[in-house]
């Protein structure tokens, strides 16, 4: 039979975890196999031969109890498994008739982690028991009926109702493993989820000033020689825009930052027009608290976009209670018309109700975020 039993291996893999789960599995798997081993010591042994046989069938038992919450048992299960083996022959031969309890919970503790053949595992052991049971016909012949209930039915009813029981301890235990590496699982996701989150915010902070600066920049070195002051002007404000940067990638560092969606119409505006693109805003309503900042990094992404990617003589931004919508021409007609950015703020508005439309129809771009069912205003506060 030793083709049939599996390589040790430890049943569960994570420090901690394994560390926990051990310590649950040793309270009440160990406890029990040696309050019920003891008990038969007591109940069944007539002599002092009775309890040194089952004495050292029980710690057997015990001992392959606790390798087995380690998940580290087949070197020590096998060994005892023929230790109890003989134990139980000893104790049949003596009439010891409890000897039989470290054989069974040993064999029972070997069944469930055998990957295959199982049934024939436990069929095997439960025939070899009750022979070895059987022996003590051979030495006492009255009372032929009670004697082959008490070694031989008894055993072999005992053996499958063990390695049920570790069976359904198994199950039980892996079941709790899988929801604990779910949980951690989980965990990491959600640090993922928000690493990702603050990676999204800081390029719409850096990715955005960039392209402002590069384009401020490039401006003010037309004006050097026509307009100094101008220039001058330009390079100023690049100064600030930069500083203005430094603070908001510290607010973000520290779960401050905040966008203001009235300061990033402002600014969008004055980009457009600094670009040379004719702008027009459009207020129809104003955007609900809870809503501002997401339409303010759509609007964010949404200018950087049309800066870097399209050729835009015209912009026009309509800003409404549910949402906010940019559209422009010059969008070039080739290429898929949503962006990474714009990709990755359609799943922040969704997990907030929003929705992220991006079309493109004869050479206009439009971006439109809308929120439905949104609270009243009176209600928010």
């Amino acid at each position: 039979m030793t083709d049939i039993w599996p390589v040790a291996r430890p049943r569960w893999s994570g420090g901690a975890l394994q560390e926990r789960l051990r310590t649950l599995n040793l309270i009440t798997t160990v406890p029990p196999v040696a309050l019920a081993g003891v008990a038969s010591l007591v109940l069944t042994s007539d002599s002092w031969v009775h309890v040194v046989i089952q004495a050292v069938g029980v710690a057997a038992a015990v001992a392959t109890a606790e390798r087995w919450t380690a998940g580290d048992f087949l070197r020590v299960a096998r060994p005892c498994l023929v230790v109890t083996a003989v134990m139980w022959l000893a104790g049949a031969l003596t009439d010891a008739k409890g000897a039989a309890f470290g054989v069974c919970i040993v064999a029972a503790f070997l069944i469930p982690p055998l990957q295959r053949h199982r049934f024939a595992a436990l069929t095997g052991l439960t025939v070899f028991v009750a022979a070895l049971g059987a022996a003590n016909l051979l030495v006492f012949g009255d009372d032929t009926p009670y004697r082959l209930f008490q070694y031989v039915a008894v055993p072999a009813l005992t053996l499958p109702v063990g390695t049920a029981f570790v069976f359904l301890n198994q199950r039980f235990y892996d079941l709790i493993a899988e929801l604990e590496r779910s949980r951690e699982r989980d965990a990491e996701l959600a640090v993922m989820r928000e690493r990702m989150r603050f990676a999204g915010d800081l390029h719409d902070i850096q990715g955005h000033t960039l392209h402002v600066v590069k384009l401020k920049v490039a401006l003010a070195e037309k004006l050097l020689d026509a307009d100094t002051g101008r220039a001058r002007e330009e390079l100023r404000e690049v100064h600030a825009l930069v500083g203005d940067t430094i603070v908001q990638t510290k607010e973000l560092a520290h779960a401050q930052r905040r966008l203001n969606l009235s300061a990033e119409l402002e600014n969008a505006k004055n980009l457009f027009e600094a670009a040379g693109i004719r702008v027009r805003v459009d207020r129809e309503g104003d955007a609900h608290p809870r809503t501002g900042e997401l339409l303010g990094q759509v609007l964010r992404e949404t200018t950087t976009n049309i800066l870097r990617h399209a050729q835009a003589g015209r912009v026009e931004i309509t800003l409404a209670a549910s949402g906010i919508t940019i559209v422009n021409d010059g969008a070039p007609e080739s290429g898929p018309p949503e962006l990474s950015g714009l990709a990755a703020l359609r799943e922040r508005l969704a997990d907030h109700g929003g929705e992220l439309e991006v079309s493109r129809r004869g050479g206009r771009f439009r971006t439109a975020a809308t929120f439905r069912d949104l609270p009243d205003r009176e209600e928010s506060r």
